[in-house]
């Protein structure tokens, strides 16, 4: 602010030297009125300026999308259904050699499919809450919450070849061939008996 009345007084001096004196400092009075008021406006708006951006609350500022944060979720989100489809009578025989064979080929499917999303439609993207219990396959779906088509689908079904006993065949399948194809991510044996349903409990005796 001295700066600017140095610069006035300064610019006053200058012109009177110039005109020899038929300028008189009167007459400049006008110039030293007009850069007041453009300083008084300045302040004004940077006043309001400044109270404009302390009454925003955090809410207001969108937080970044964190694309890594989200996919972590959704893959926490299908190892819980999974466990929750095996249930407490399947899990203990079969939990183990599902996080060691199938979930590591699950989570890269995921991964795969996910990566050809942009940020903002990758946000649309919701897994569902609850795996199918009796005999039926589903695990989970992920699906886009706008439209609420499904992106994937993975499912368990169980098998019983001739003279082999009970097999879990794990796989998925995908929007992009209208979930036709069947995508293997690989077997667990139960043994020769029928296994339990999904998400069956142990009973208390």
């Amino acid at each position: 602010m001295k700066s600017a009345v140095w610069f006035r007084k300064s610019l006053v001096i200058l012109v009177s030297v110039l005109t020899f004196g038929l300028v008189t400092p009167s007459d400049l009075s006008w110039l030293a009125e007009a850069h007041s008021l453009k300083d008084t406006k300045k302040g004004l708006v940077e006043e309001e300026h400044l109270s404009y951006l302390s009454s925003q609350k955090p809410t207001d500022i969108e937080e970044e999308f964190n694309r890594e944060e989200f996919l972590s979720g959704i893959l926490d989100k299908a190892e819980e259904n999974a466990f929750m489809k095996f249930g407490e009578k399947i899990n203990p025989k079969i939990g183990d050699e599902f996080k060691i064979a199938i979930l590591p080929k699950m989570e890269d499917a995921i991964t795969e499919i996910t990566s050809q999303f942009p940020d903002e439609k990758l946000q649309q993207l919701t897994i569902t809450e609850q795996p199918s219990a009796g005999r039926a396959e589903k695990i989970f779906h992920i699906f886009d919450s706008i439209s609420g088509k499904d992106i994937m689908r993975f499912h368990v079904r169980q098998e019983n070849p001739p003279l082999e006993g009970y097999w879990f065949d794990f796989h998925y399948h995908t929007y992009h061939d209208s979930y036709a194809t069947h995508y293997d991510l690989g077997k667990i044996y139960w043994d020769k008996n029928t296994p339990p349903e999904w998400t069956s409990k142990q009973r208390l005796s």
